[in-house]
């Protein structure tokens, strides 16, 4: 048939050049044809791979166990096996990684059954694969770091551990909302201002992250700073938003000062200001359950606030809480933890020790978040035992 020699000579030179690797395979993988392509890819020689060589041998030996284990068994039951990603070893040693599609069909009508492999270069894929695998590495390592960060960030806002105060029992407790790795703005302190004088600082910056980080950091030392002159409570208050003022920026906070010392009555007198937060919550030891202080101006915004001082004497059994929005603005669904069963919780809890008491509203409070906070959580707790 006219042109008959020149079709096959041009289906000849389309198969050994083809833009991908074809070979043929016994059942067992032993190597019958290949073409040109494969071999200029991997080096290898046809006299040696046609000399009994079985396709499994060319693979390094995970891949090798996983085309016996799973690419034969998938081949006979379906006839067939798509992209599956393996390594070739080259003649010099190197590794080629291609994707290859095999068919279980005879080559010729009638003829016996085959392995038909077609192999496609996949060195681009693959380094995609390692970027983005590197790329995921990556950006694990980067959240842990932030994770860090923030724990690092968030313990210099909240002291490893409270100063003790004569007469009194102090338990303190703080939960970063979600799963900690963003900087909260919540901070809390318990400190010696002069020989018999205290001072208990709570406060919530608005926002998160590394701008609230820094206003957080200015108002828990702000308040160490100028309680031994501030003359009271207020005083302090007015001192960390004038200071608040002078940073500039958009940050505003909201804090709850207490000076504490001994009262008339020989108990500890707690004096407290509230610049735009909720008033701690008093449980007597006869049972009554009140806020203490009056409501004040938030910090940051304005030149002049309005802060007010209220004062209180402890008596033995008396415990009060002083705690964040995190906790009362907790949510389950469209409900809020609230205040009114904060402090029916801090009623039943009374008798235990400050700690106890601390921990025992925490508890309480995750619960019924299902053990996840959506905003920050401080508490600190006062009692006289």
């Amino acid at each position: 048939m006219p042109g008959t020699d020149d079709e096959l000579a041009r289906l000849r030179g389309l198969y050994e050049h083809a833009p991908c690797g074809y070979l043929s395979l016994r059942p067992d993988g032993t190597i019958t044809r290949v073409n040109r392509t494969f071999l200029d890819w991997t080096g290898l020689r046809a006299e040696d791979l046609l000399d009994g060589t079985r396709f499994q041998e060319l693979l390094p030996i995970g891949d090798r166990i996983y085309y016996e284990t799973h690419f034969t068994p998938l081949l006979t039951m379906q006839g067939e096996v798509r992209e599956i990603a393996v390594d070739l070893r080259c003649a010099g040693g190197e590794r080629l990684p291609v994707l290859v599609n095999s068919t279980l069909r005879p080559e010729v009508p009638g003829g016996p059954a085959a392995v038909l492999v077609c192999a496609f270069r996949a060195i681009d894929r693959r380094e995609y694969e390692r970027e983005l695998l590197d790329a995921r590495r990556r950006a694990r390592e980067s959240e842990a770091r932030l994770r860090r960060l923030a724990d690092t960030l968030q313990r210099s806002f909240i002291p490893p551990a409270l100063a003790p105060v004569p007469g009194l029992e102090v338990g303190d407790a703080y939960r970063p909302a979600g799963a900690g790795d963003e900087v909260g703005g919540d901070f809390y302190d318990v400190f010696e201002i002069t020989p018999g004088r205290w001072g208990l600082v709570l406060g919530d910056v608005c926002g998160k992250g590394a701008e609230a980080a820094v206003v957080t950091s200015l108002a828990r030392h702000t308040v160490r700073a100028v309680a031994a002159e501030a003359g009271s409570p207020a005083g302090v208050l007015r001192r960390l938003n004038s200071s608040l003022l002078r940073h500039g920026g958009e940050r505003f906070c909201t804090a709850v000062y207490a000076g504490i010392e001994r009262g008339p009555g020989g108990g500890p007198l707690l004096t407290v200001s509230l610049g735009g937060h909720p008033a701690p919550i008093l449980a007597t030891a006869a049972g009554e359950v009140r806020p203490v202080g009056r409501p004040g101006d938030l910090l940051g915004l304005f030149e002049e606030v309005v802060l007010a001082d209220e004062a209180v004497e402890l008596r033995s059994g008396d415990a009060v809480l002083f705690f964040t929005d995190g906790v009362t603005e907790a949510r389950r669904g469209r409900e809020c933890f609230g205040e009114d069963r904060l402090g029916a919780l801090l009623s039943d809890v009374r008798t235990l020790d400050a700690d106890g008491i601390t921990g025992r509203i925490v508890d309480r409070v995750l619960g019924f978040q299902e053990g996840v906070p959506r905003d920050d959580i401080a508490l600190v707790t006062l009692r006289v035992p």
